[in-house]
């Protein structure tokens, strides 16, 4: 596993930005290449990584992902290229469009065409990125401007995608995906062919494979399986995430969760490699104990 990164994810609900720059540097002690933080109900994910950007100097700073409904391309463009510029350009800027039920139920806006949505987003945002006007008009999005920075490197763009019609979107014009719920067998058979393919008819090499995945090294690996079930098991009611267990062949997200002793972790790691995995995000779960130590020695496992 020589060339699998490790990067984990940080769980910010409810703490303070202290608590996550302590979280964070925990994480980059133990070894981890990057730190990502994900939009959820409380802190903006590219400022609170700015914030703590300086406590973890030698590290990546990830976002899986960064919902792109409620933020313009122009407005994305200009934050994210201030944190870029803040952070000493460590940033690896994770999008998507998330899911019905928060886009149409808390934002209001239509979730009807997420794919398309997706590619016009992908297309007006890339050029601004690099710093370069944008005059754009689609079926659902129109972006007109130009986001003048001095100084800043384009930060990778990365796409949660699961689907293939995202994968596409993906393969065309991101620099990587995300995944979550993923094991190697939709990674192996599904992810990486259709990321490949597409990538390839466009004349580009294949994106990078982020995979995020639910560690617990322990000696209970059903209490840490409930324990995601408690905590993650509406995950299986979402449309893109029920057709990405389906093709896990499991019925459940704690189904997906890599459970065990150092032993069993580590060949879960090498199975995940081998089916393409370019970066692993560890997400630790389970009680706090075995998340303290799963932190600790996931990454010394991965490599």
């Amino acid at each position: 596993m020589d060339n699998l990164r490790t990067g984990v994810w940080i769980d910010d609900d409810g703490v303070s930005v202290a608590a996550v720059a302590e979280r964070a540097r925990a994480a980059a002690s133990a070894g981890y290449e990057t730190v990502w933080l994900s939009e959820r109900s409380g802190w903006d994910p590219l400022t609170l990584l700015t914030a703590v950007g300086a406590a973890v100097p030698d590290v990546r700073l990830g976002t899986s992902v960064v919902r792109t409904h409620p933020r313009h391309p122009l407005a994305l463009a200009a934050q994210a290229l201030t944190a870029q510029a803040a952070t000493g350009g460590r940033l690896r800027l994770g999008v998507g469009p998330s899911h019905a039920p928060i886009v149409e139920g808390q934002y209001g806006l239509p979730f009807d065409r997420p794919v398309r949505h997706t590619r016009e987003y992908l297309t007006a945002l890339r050029p601004l990125l690099r710093g370069e006007p944008v005059e754009y008009s689609g079926e659902l999005l129109t972006a007109n401007g130009q986001v003048t920075v001095a100084g800043v490197e384009t930060p990778p763009l990365l796409l949660a995608a699961l689907g293939p019609a995202m994968l596409r979107v993906a393969g065309e014009l991101a620099d990587g995906v995300v995944t979550m719920w993923a094991g190697p067998r939709s990674i192996g058979e599904h992810v990486v062919p259709a990321l490949t393919a597409a990538a390839a008819a466009a004349g580009r090499e294949r994106p990078a494979v982020v995979a995020g995945v639910g560690v617990a090294v322990t000696s209970d690996p059903d209490g840490a399986r409930d324990w995601v079930q408690r905590h993650f098991g509406i995950a299986g009611d979402l449309p893109s995430y029920r057709a990405q267990l389906d093709r896990e062949g499991v019925r459940t997200p704690a189904e997906t969760v890599v459970v065990g002793d150092e032993a069993v972790v580590g060949r879960a790691f090498r199975a995940l490699a081998d089916a393409g995995v370019d970066e692993l995000m560890v997400l630790p779960v389970g009680p706090a104990q075995d998340q303290v130590r799963t932190l600790e020695v996931a990454a010394a496992l991965a490599r």
